[in-house]
C-alpha cells in the first residue's frame, strides 16, 4: 500500500522532515526563536504599511532575521532542484486567479489560527503545546474534507 501511495519512495520525504525538524532546533536553542513562516508576512508588511498592527515590536523587531530564514527557504529549494533533483521545475495547470485565492485564504487561516502549519505542526508540537495538536487536527480534517469535497465534485 505504501508503494502505490509513494511510487517514489519515502527516504526523501524522510530526509526533508528530519532536515526542517534539525533547523527549527537548531533556530530554537542557538536563538530561542520559533521558526514558523506564516509570521513572515506580517514582518515583511512592517517595512511598507503605516498600519499599527505592523508597527509592532513582534513584527518590525523581528523582520531581519525572518527575511534571513525566509531566504533560506527559498535557496534550500533551489540548491535541493539543482543538486538532488532531476532539474526540472514543477508546473501546474491551476489558474493563476485560483492560485491567488488560494493563497489569500491560506493566509488568513493562519493569521486567524495564529500561525501556519510550519508554526503549529513543527515547532508546536515539538513543544507539546496542545493548542497546537489542536490546531494541526484542524488543518487536517479541513484538507480532507476539501479534498473529498472537490473529488466528489469532478474537481480532481
Amino acid at each position: 500500500m505504501i508503494d502505490a501511495m509513494f511510487p517514489a519512495g519515502v527516504g526523501h520525504y524522510l530526509a526533508g522532515g528530519l532536515l526542517i525538524g534539525l533547523g527549527v532546533s537548531l533556530l530554537y536553542l542557538t536563538t530561542g526563536l520559533v521558526g514558523g513562516v506564516s509570521t513572515f508576512y506580517s514582518a515583511a508588511w512592517s517595512w511598507v504599511s503605516r498600519v499599527p498592527f505592523f508597527s509592532e515590536p513582534r513584527f518590525a523587531g523581528t523582520r531581519a532575521w525572518r527575511l534571513a530564514y525566509m531566504a533560506g527557504l527559498v535557496v534550500g529549494a533551489a540548491l535541493w532542484l539543482f543538486t538532488a533533483g532531476d532539474g526540472r521545475t514543477w508546473r501546474t495547470e491551476v489558474p493563476l486567479w485560483q492560485l491567488a485565492v488560494g493563497g489569500f485564504v491560506a493566509g488568513f487561516g493562519a493569521r486567524m489560527g495564529g500561525g501556519c502549519t510550519s508554526g503549529h505542526g513543527i515547532c508546536g508540537l515539538a513543544s507539546l503545546q496542545l493548542p497546537s495538536l489542536l490546531a494541526v487536527l484542524t488543518f487536517l480534517a479541513t484538507a480532507i474534507i476539501t479534498a473529498q469535497l472537490v473529488a466528489r465534485l469532478g474537481g480532481a
